[in-house]
């Protein structure tokens, strides 16, 4: 049996919060984790204090029902199947996404991952030629293939990475080992503990915009 492949096109589609406009000064590129859909992750962002920037969520181009063969459908960006090609895919979603959406050259762009969207916001940032403001990693955490020296040498603030205290993936000792690790290659980043789960909050969301001056 021989394995090919071919490139087709395919249509992808994202949502907004706020509207783009000559004023803008800020968009936020949110990426949402597994087993989620863009709109109903977006709702965690609607009572946020984000009406000083625009927030664009991206749907993965894996959509799936959650139970069975019918009732709720999920997205997620990757699996381990052919994951090259996959991240590939939608590095070059991401980067189409952005140049369509024709921003001034003003727009500063801050990146948020959140749990598996963690994964895909670092490999976008480490592959893109876009500049990017800020990276924040939300309940999630960098891939091993990551090169982290090339992912922070691109981003003009140290990374922003915030998890809760009863997250259900994470414990502390998993969030030490995270730390010694960016520690020991000396990559700037700024780590926040916020009372919650494995979920993106209000609260912790609008002192994380007043931190980079985005609310």
């Amino acid at each position: 049996m021989r394995k090919n492949t071919i490139s087709i096109q395919k249509t992808a589609r994202y949502f907004q919060l706020g509207e783009l406009t000559g004023a803008t000064e800020h968009i936020i590129i949110a990426l949402h984790g597994y087993a989620q859909m863009a709109n109903y992750f977006l709702k965690w962002f609607e009572n946020s204090a984000y009406k000083n920037a625009v927030i664009i969520a991206p749907e993965g181009l894996h959509r799936f029902y959650w139970e069975g063969f019918s009732g709720r459908v999920v997205a997620s960006w990757m699996t381990k199947e052919d994951r090259e090609d996959d991240i590939k895919d939608y590095v070059n979603y991401l980067d189409v996404l952005v140049e369509k959406l024709n921003l001034p050259k003003s727009v500063k762009i801050t990146v948020l991952g959140f749990s598996q969207g963690a994964a895909t916001a670092t490999r976008w940032v480490e592959k893109t030629n876009f500049e990017i403001e800020n990276l924040v990693l939300w309940a999630g955490v960098f891939p091993e293939d990551i090169e982290l020296k090339t992912l922070s040498s691109k981003l003009k603030s140290p990374m922003e990475i915030l998890f809760g205290t009863e997250d259900e993936f994470y414990n502390e000792e998993a969030l030490k080992l995270y730390k010694n690790r960016l520690d020991n290659l000396m990559i700037p980043f700024e780590l926040t503990i916020f009372e919650g789960k494995h979920k993106i909050y209000t609260e912790p969301l609008n002192l994380l915009y007043e931190k980079l001056k985005i609310g």
